[in-house]
């Protein structure tokens, strides 16, 4: 399994968990996909993102599962970034847990 990761805000996950679709952030929906990241790139995504917010949680999916869906483009540093180009669903989710910000 190739992990892809989703930083969440608490209100985002509640909604989320409440319909079982995630349609994107304010950016996300700005940019026209779902902003992932890596395990390796998802400290830098929280620090430039997320600083000090609180009650957030990392969503888990499996990036094969996601097929043709997610595709992997250069961002940040001309990194690959995985982005999904439809609704997250929460079928798609493999793992979901806090992920405290520094």
């Amino acid at each position: 399994m190739t992990p892809v990761i989703k930083l969440l805000r608490a209100e985002e996950w509640a909604a989320f968990a409440a319909s079982g679709e995630f349609a994107g952030s304010p950016d996300d929906l700005r940019d026209g996909y779902i902003h992932m990241s890596t395990p390796e790139t998802l400290p830098g995504t929280a620090a430039k993102w997320f600083g000090g917010a609180t009650g957030l949680m990392a969503v888990t999916c499996d990036a094969a599962a996601l097929g043709d869906d997610l595709r992997w483009e250069p961002a940040r540093g001309g990194a690959l970034f995985p982005h999904l180009y439809r609704a997250l669903r929460m079928a798609d989710v493999v793992g979901a847990s806090h992920f405290p910000v520094a």
